[in-house]
């Protein structure tokens, strides 16, 4: 943990002074431009990513970025994905999934998901990427898993367009929704672009 102590006390000692004013003014209310959908994978940072700010990306992780479509759970993505949509009224969503995921590894591979139970029944709502993969002739397991990481972000873009608050606010046209696919290995961010079909580099 020293390595972690550290770190706080250079942010508190360091940074935090510089962005005193910043969060002074967060105070009053948060107002993110994005909300940002993605990997609990530690290689993962938003805000690295994007170079963004506190108070403009409202973000949700869970292990594959997986949004189950609406009634079929009860958990905190449901909250968080009304909260942003309909309390906080983001104009943006982006999905954002990864090469290298291990979610998608296991859901290719079923590797290791059968000792971990919960992981299993997490990933069940990914079936529908393991699925369509069987429309794909590809050689390597590496090359699976890549698209399975593709198909998911497509399949949870999908499922985010069945929770009433996303409806409501695609109807009256006022809110986007994105399909990132980010590798960490290169920096490559990949944006769907739905006239082509297919994953285009965002630069």
């Amino acid at each position: 943990m020293d390595k972690f102590v550290a770190g706080v006390e250079k942010y508190q000692q360091l940074i935090f002074p510089r962005q005193k004013g910043l969060f002074q003014r967060l105070r009053a209310g948060q107002n993110p431009r994005v909300f940002f959908i993605t990997c609990s994978d530690s290689r993962i940072d938003p805000s690295l990513i994007t170079q963004t700010e506190p108070g403009e990306l409202f973000v949700l992780r869970n292990p594959g970025n997986i949004i189950p479509p609406f009634g079929t759970a009860h958990g905190s993505e449901a909250a968080t994905v009304e909260y942003a949509v309909a309390g906080l009224k983001v104009p943006h969503i982006i999905v954002c999934g990864h090469y290298h995921c291990g979610a998608m590894t296991e859901l290719v591979q079923r590797e290791h998901v059968d000792d971990l139970p919960i992981t299993s029944a997490w990933l069940g709502f990914a079936q529908p990427v393991r699925n369509a993969l069987g429309e794909y002739r590809l050689d390597s397991n590496d090359d699976l898993v890549s698209k399975a990481c593709e198909l998911n972000v497509l399949i949870q873009m999908q499922n985010l367009r069945t929770h009433p608050s996303v409806a409501d606010r695609l109807a009256q046209n006022d809110i986007s929704i994105h399909g990132w696919i980010y590798d960490f290995l290169t920096a490559d961010v990949q944006v769907y672009h739905s006239g082509q079909h297919c994953f285009i580099s965002l630069t």
